[in-house]
């Protein structure tokens, strides 16, 4: 019970921490936007923007910042369900593999309107938290912003997060873990050692399925990101739709592209993909 009420306060402590983050990085950088005078060159977060027009390269930044944001979070979340899954669980894994897709059973807006009501000035969370006695006034922080908007996308996400990284736990051989501990292995670095590098496939592949399609994401921000919360894909949805200036949406939507496609490569080089694959083999 103790155990369980520390690890409630650590989450809220996190969870507090992460949006008051999320919270003050949107006003800095909505502060720290500065023009030149005389001159096309705009400062975001120190960032150099040599355009007419920066709003868009702008955007385009923060949009890949609050999807990586969004991966890490899912995937330190979908990490430890499909660890237990993998090695704890031993009897009745269709069923535990059935209840992780319950989110599945509806759909992706009502799920996002419900975080709208669990965040809102006087949702649950706040509702909750001021009856306990730990805040004395709701918590303004938790919506519309960049805060609201990465808590959504890794509920959306984690649940598909969960079955690639335990199809890589569960194709492990528990030899090699035997015989890791045979050599006197500590439980942690037996875990960094063996079961954390050839889990990395899964960890990947992950990682790539949650951050594509969440950096051009707009369905999230427009419910529930506010004028904090703006992304490009938002940018490209109005461009289509509400102005029809289709030339400028579709040459973003490439620029998009290409530059995830940048950051997708630089990522696969950086955990060294192919000396995985060739591990593998």
């Amino acid at each position: 019970m103790k155990i369980t009420v520390l690890t409630a306060r650590a989450l809220l402590l996190i969870g507090v921490g992460l949006g008051a983050l999320t919270t003050r990085l949107d006003r800095v950088a909505a502060q720290s936007v500065k023009i030149e005078p005389g001159k096309k060159t705009t400062y975001w977060w120190g960032i150099p923007f040599r355009l007419a027009n920066p709003v868009y390269a702008i955007l385009l930044v923060k949009s890949i910042f609050i999807a990586l944001m969004a991966t890490a979070a899912v995937v330190l979340l979908a990490y430890p369900m499909a660890y237990f899954l993998a090695f704890r669980v031993t009897k009745h894994k269709v069923l535990w593999l059935i209840l992780i897709t319950i989110p599945f059973w509806t759909s992706y807006l009502l799920r996002v309107f419900a975080w709208k009501i669990i965040l809102g000035y006087g949702g649950v969370i706040n509702s909750g938290l001021v009856k306990l006695g730990l805040i004395e006034k709701p918590l303004e922080f938790l919506l519309y912003n960049s805060f609201a908007i990465v808590i959504a996308l890794t509920h959306a996400w984690v649940a598909y997060a969960i079955f690639p990284i335990y199809v890589s736990l569960e194709k492990i051989d528990r030899s090699l873990i035997e015989a890791a501990t045979d050599l006197g292995e500590r439980p942690l670095g037996r875990f960094l050692r063996v079961t954390l590098p050839l889990s990395m496939p899964g960890v990947i592949a992950t990682a790539l399925m949650v951050f594509i399609p969440t950096v051009g994401d707009y369905v999230t921000p427009s419910l529930i990101g506010g004028s904090g919360g703006v992304m490009v894909g938002n940018s490209i949805q109005t461009l289509f739709g509400q102005q029809n200036n289709s030339p400028l949406g579709a040459a973003l939507s490439i620029v998009m592209m290409g530059i995830v496609t940048a950051v997708v490569c630089l990522f696969l080089w950086a955990v060294g993909y192919r000396r995985i694959r060739a591990r593998e083999a």
